[in-house]
């Protein structure tokens, strides 16, 4: 009788384990079906509001829908936003509840998403609003510059419009922060040489070019003829 109480023994413990278990994760899974229930319904409400308030359409002329379309994306920028909200109530649900199981590891790691995500979601609303102010200030340049007769309007507002988008990008970035510092530093040498390389082939090849543009751009002032 001994031998099969010794026998017996981990099996009851084990059971006696699962059933204090068991509520614990039946509390869990309800939390994380909650969850998942009320982000639907933050993120149909987002999108909702984003496009009540034209947010699609500054996307839109911003440029971001065209280059999520040129990705094979079909979604927006107004639905890519409504998936980040998603994800962080979702997170947020599975985070009460992993905690309730006392999985802290699977914790700190969702933690950290979650604490990536409200960054992500600034970083996304910079690009889109510098986009859309970097082409409103090309535009504007080309067509003061085409007011003005300056030659090559066009190519003065692009060279505009590219400057605010790379620097709205590595605000962007920056906030992120995803190595943030690597990537500015490589810009700056790959700017530093690209410039240099142009400064060097534009002053010793165009020269003649170079005059006439300049002298296209700001004309001298004839002197007064003498009587």
């Amino acid at each position: 009788m001994d031998s099969f109480n010794v026998a017996v023994e981990p099996l009851r413990a084990f059971l006696v384990q699962i059933g204090a278990y068991l509520p614990r994760l039946g509390v869990a899974l309800a939390i994380a079906v909650a969850g998942w229930l009320l982000a639907k319904a933050l993120r149909f409400a987002t999108v909702k509001a984003l496009r009540a308030l034209n947010f699609h359409v500054l996307s839109e002329r911003a440029g971001m829908d065209e280059f999520l379309q040129q990705g094979g994306s079909r979604r927006d920028t107004a639905d890519v936003f409504g998936l980040i909200v998603f994800w962080l109530v979702l997170l947020g649900a599975l985070i009460v509840a992993f905690n309730g199981l006392g999985l802290s590891q699977v914790t700190d790691v969702l933690t950290r998403v979650l604490l990536f995500l409200p960054k992500l979601l600034v970083g996304l609303l910079v690009v889109v609003f510098g986009l859309y102010f970097a082409r409103f200030v090309g535009q504007s340049v080309q067509a003061w510059c085409q007011g003005a007769e300056i030659g090559d309007a066009e190519l003065i507002g692009r060279v505009v419009r590219y400057a605010i988008v790379t620097f709205v990008v590595l605000i962007a970035i920056d906030h992120i922060d995803i190595g943030s510092g690597l990537v500015q530093q490589t810009f700056l040498i790959l700017l530093g040489g690209v410039v240099l390389g142009l400064a060097l082939a534009f002053g010793i090849g165009g020269k003649d070019r170079a005059a006439a543009m300049l002298e296209r751009w700001f004309p001298r002032a004839q002197p007064p003829e003498r009587r």
